[in-house]
């Protein structure tokens, strides 16, 4: 279900009380943006926070990570996200976006870990992937003979033996999301390493080809996986959690000989692994109702914990060590700087 964004419906309304009274006031409801990836886990906190607490249930929507950046950094303004979801770290360049528009504190909280995957359909041909394998099917431009030419290659058979003889057709997230941003660094940066036919751009290709092969897919991950049930020649790229949630129905290529599953995404041997994060405005939380018990919640052992309840849907959790210290962190407002993210 799609939901209007809420600073479309807020803006004028806040807007309105701040020419009122000269400031605007204090807020009732927590608004969340950002990731689609982590917007699952981030959809069952708001729903038990709403229950349990008294509070209004928080409004939360789906903008994808680069989307959600983008409307959290806009200004410190109560109009503004309070939290962003995120399926990769805050960039640089977001942070000193957010400065320049004056937010002062930002808090950084990690929640867990999280694989990209590569699926199908249960039915289908069970894939056995290399980085390698995908690069040379989604670059624009490949190495051949010596130079780049267009991307030839219509069928994975035609990368290496042992591939399927079938169409490649690959359902996946936009250049707005998170987990295109980290597809595009541990899967093409990574394998146009050394391939000196790219010059300076050896280890930074990552250009996806858009001649149909590979089909942007907005922001959410359920279609993705409803596109390839019905189309069993497809495969999707998404975050584990989907995989979990529809283990009934899709299942997960191995990649460089590594299977998706928990143990091997902790331990960092599946070689598609990331940290999955959400970002608070230090200011609102005085001034939005709810949003410091909001983050309580959710870094609690009861959501993030080994045997908590985002585990159940397919979040992987940190080390104890590692959620003690995220929770220490957020106690003391420790605020992210700039010079962590080089």
């Amino acid at each position: 279900m799609r939901i209007t964004p809420f600073w479309k419906r807020a803006t004028m309304a806040l807007a309105f009380v701040g020419l009122a009274s000269g400031s605007l006031e204090a807020r009732e409801q927590i608004r969340i943006v950002g990731s689609s990836t982590v917007f699952p886990f981030a959809s069952y906190v708001t729903e038990e926070f709403g229950k349990t607490t008294g509070n209004q249930t928080p409004v939360i929507e789906s903008t994808g990570s680069g989307g959600g950046h983008k409307l959290f950094g806009e200004s410190d303004a109560l109009t503004t996200p309070d939290i962003t979801n995120s399926s990769r770290r805050m960039k640089k360049s977001e942070f000193e976006r957010a400065k320049q528009n004056g937010i002062q504190a930002i808090h950084e909280v990690v929640i867990g870990y999280d694989g990209i995957v590569i699926a199908n359909a249960k039915k289908a041909t069970t894939l056995k992937l290399t980085r390698r394998d995908l690069f040379f099917a989604l670059a624009e431009e490949v190495p051949m003979k010596g130079q780049l030419v267009k991307n030839p290659y219509t069928k994975w058979s035609q990368l290496r033996k042992g591939l399927p003889n079938q169409k490649i057709l690959v359902y996946g997230p936009p250049t707005s999301s998170g987990t295109r941003d980290a597809f595009d660094e541990m899967v093409m940066e990574a394998s146009s390493k050394g391939m000196t036919e790219y010059g300076a751009l050896a280890g930074k290709y990552k250009k996806i080809r858009q001649d149909g092969v590979f089909v942007p897919s907005g922001e959410n991950d359920n279609l993705i996986v409803q596109r390839i049930v019905k189309d069993k020649a497809a495969v999707g790229v998404f975050g584990y959690s989907f995989l979990e949630e529809n283990a009934d129905r899709i299942k997960g290529a191995t990649i460089d000989g590594v299977a998706p599953v928990p143990a091997n995404i902790t331990s960092g041997k599946y070689p598609v692994s990331r940290d999955l994060y959400f970002y608070v405005k230090g200011s609102h939380i005085a001034q939005v109702k709810g949003l410091k018990e909001y983050v309580d919640l959710f870094v609690g052992e009861k959501m993030i914990g080994d045997y908590g309840y985002l585990k159940k849907i397919g979040l992987i959790p940190l080390p104890k060590k590692e959620r003690e210290a995220i929770r220490a962190n957020w106690n003391a407002r420790k605020v992210l700087t700039g010079t962590s993210l080089d």
